[in-house]
């Protein structure tokens, strides 16, 4: 797919971001697990930030195709750094998906102040993967909710303004049950408890969260009562081929920074690109980190097109993260002894790799969409032939 001259201007902007401000500060960052607060705001005055909030509440008016665009490109600086940047864009797929106008007015306009921040709180101590699990509870007051609950790995969360939460509504009705909720921070009961140590990608917050007799009012239901479940698989749809892009872009962060070593890299007499044992594995990295950039782009653009994009989002996610954990191992192994060491980007690319194959629906879980998904199409199909057949 051809790039708009639009989408071109956006990725030499987000790639200079990435290569003159994000790189070189990374390290510190991962290194001190430190939000890094004043890149954020950069990023958000060149309007690399709030990519999908519309323009009248202040955001960039943008749609799935661009945020993967800018999510590539600054996760080739560091993935952690594109998070801290880009994960307001969750709350605001949330938000334009069912909020009224007045929700949308004041959240996503509080999105777009500078220091203005939102957390997707959906992922629980024992409901991951599985949102219809979650045992968060909002009750139903005759003047608003009582919502009780905790929430594990909710991003951005020491910098919140407000959550969107999702929780159980009707406890008896599985996944029809779930709602969802915008939830100030400020609010009484609402309480981050910590931050959880990560592996990688250390320089946005994963918080765990608890909500002790928080009250809601009626309006801070975000869509209908008991159709959160519907809202959520929709926002996964969407911000999958973000994720998707994360992937790519340290993918080809690995690539880059493997193949500038194993040209200037000798052995026996000879740059290590000409062995075919390295040459091999960087001609592997850069086939499938094209393939992982077109199954994200048609992702994002069936997407951007209000078409159904289930599967292609599954299939663009789940390549994506594998690609990104396998290119950062072979980088390691390019760089030999040398990979092992903090001292080369490479070693934090295979610690901030692994969580892509995690988040936003584990590995396991894209492949049994996939599988739900080509068994929808094939009876869609056998049915066709049917009717073909009368």
């Amino acid at each position: 797919m051809e790039p708009s001259e639009e989408q071109s201007r956006l990725r030499e902007l987000a790639r200079s971001f990435a290569r003159e401000e994000i790189s070189p500060a990374a390290a510190e960052h991962d290194r001190a697990a430190t939000f890094p607060h004043e890149l954020v705001e950069k990023a958000r005055e060149l309007g690399l930030a709030n990519i999908l909030a519309p323009e009248r509440y202040g955001g960039e008016g943008l749609g799935p195709v661009e945020l993967c665009v800018v999510s590539e490109e600054l996760s080739w600086g560091c993935v952690g750094i594109a998070g801290a940047i880009l994960l307001n864009n969750l709350a605001a797929d949330c938000l334009l998906a069912a909020g009224t106008e007045a929700q949308k007015k004041n959240y996503l306009g509080r999105l777009c102040t500078p220091g203005g921040f939102a957390s997707y709180a959906a992922t629980e101590p024992d409901a991951g993967s599985d949102v219809a699990g979650i045992t968060t509870r909002a009750e139903g007051r005759s003047n608003g909710w009582l919502l009780n609950g905790q929430k594990m790995w909710t991003g951005n969360a020491t910098q919140a303004g407000f959550m969107v939460v999702f929780a159980k509504t009707d406890p008896g009705a599985g996944s029809r049950g779930i709602s969802a909720f915008l939830v100030d921070s400020d609010l009484p009961g609402v309480e981050v408890v910590r931050e959880i140590p990560k592996l990688g990608q250390k320089a946005y917050s994963s918080c765990e969260v608890e909500f002790r007799g928080v009250e809601l009012p009626q309006d801070a239901l975000l869509g209908r009562e008991n159709e959160g479940f519907l809202m959520a698989m929709k926002v996964f749809d969407r911000s999958r081929p973000m994720v998707a892009a994360f992937g790519v872009g340290l993918a080809q962060r690995a690539l880059d920074e493997a193949l500038a070593f194993a040209v200037e890299r000798e052995a026996f007499g000879r740059p290590i690109i000409e062995f075919q044992g390295t040459g091999f594995k960087l001609a592997e990295m850069g086939m499938k980190v094209e393939a992982a950039r077109l199954l994200t782009q048609q992702a994002a653009g069936l997407a951007g097109r209000g078409e159904r994009n289930t599967l292609e989002a599954a299939y663009a996610k789940a390549f994506a993260a594998d690609t990104a954990m396998w290119a950062a191992v072979e980088a390691v192994q390019v760089f030999g002894g040398r990979g092992y060491s903090e001292d080369h980007p490479v070693a934090k690319l295979f610690r901030d790799a692994k969580a892509i194959q995690v988040y936003e629906g584990t590995a396991e879980v894209q492949r049994a969409i996939m599988v739900r998904e080509l068994t929808k199409r094939a009876k869609a199909g056998a049915r066709a032939n049917e009717e073909v057949a009368r």
